[in-house]
């Protein structure tokens, strides 16, 4: 089942979310063709939970802290993202990595979030300077590694990796279909022993390009940036044509 998931990242405010929610809400059309999940910041989880609460539209969170509670200040409890309605939670997001150093930790988050009841959309992706090195796939599969080590194949059923290279996020760039079916296979290949696994691609995916990555046999699903801010656009996303 495709899993079609908009990133709001640090835009959008509890008001201006719930706006949002309820023009894509207006544009479904049943029964939808996949799974279709939002994710608004921390500030307006409980809000957006209790507003897609009973209707097709699921609900993630952007970022949890390893913790379940404690002296965090700042700091996002997986329990209380679950409390609000959340689904899915977004793990080793590129701008995470980048802006706030986070690395071998992520693996402690993947699995917070499984033990919470959640279910972790891990991130990897590789830098342009580390494509155009021939260290793609030796960067993704570090990430991998490092992100489930010592994580049971069990608890890990349903995985969702989210395959964005980092020259592609919000630059209007996106990546070929054939480097992202090729990086795509070789993620399948590494978790093969996983049941329920699923492949995402994001990158500045928008309506004018998702039918060249959805219809690869290896994609299952996006993770989508600026073009889930918009009603119009994100459904059109969700009901993508072949």
């Amino acid at each position: 089942m495709d899993l079609i998931v908009g990133n709001w990242k640090m835009n959008l405010g509890g008001r201006d979310s719930l706006q949002l929610i309820e023009g894509i809400l207006e544009r479904f059309k049943k029964p939808l063709p996949g799974e279709a999940v939002v994710c608004p910041p921390a500030t307006a989880l409980f809000m957006a939970g209790n507003r897609v609460e009973e209707t097709p539209l699921q609900l993630g969170c952007q970022n949890v802290f390893y913790e379940r509670k404690g002296a965090y200040t700042g700091e996002i409890s997986p329990d209380f993202a679950r409390e609000a309605g959340s689904k899915y939670a977004i793990i080793g997001h590129s701008e995470r990595r980048q802006f706030f150093s986070e690395g071998p930790e992520i693996n402690r988050r993947v699995a917070a979030v499984i033990n919470s009841g959640m279910i972790p959309i891990l991130c990897v992706g590789e830098s342009l300077e580390e494509r155009e090195e021939g260290n793609a796939w030796a960067v993704v599969q570090n990430q991998l590694k490092q992100g489930l080590q010592d994580i049971s194949t069990e608890k890990l059923c349903g995985l969702a990796i989210a395959y964005e290279p980092v020259w592609a996020i919000g630059t209007g760039k996106s990546a070929s279909p054939e480097d992202a079916q090729e990086m795509a296979s070789r993620i399948i290949e590494e978790l093969n022993h996983l049941q329920g696994l699923r492949v995402l691609y994001g990158g500045s995916v928008k309506p004018e390009n998702i039918s060249e990555f959805m219809t690869l046999a290896e994609i299952d699903g996006a993770l989508v940036g600026g073009a889930s801010l918009k009603a119009d656009s994100f459904a059109k996303l969700i009901y993508w044509e072949k």
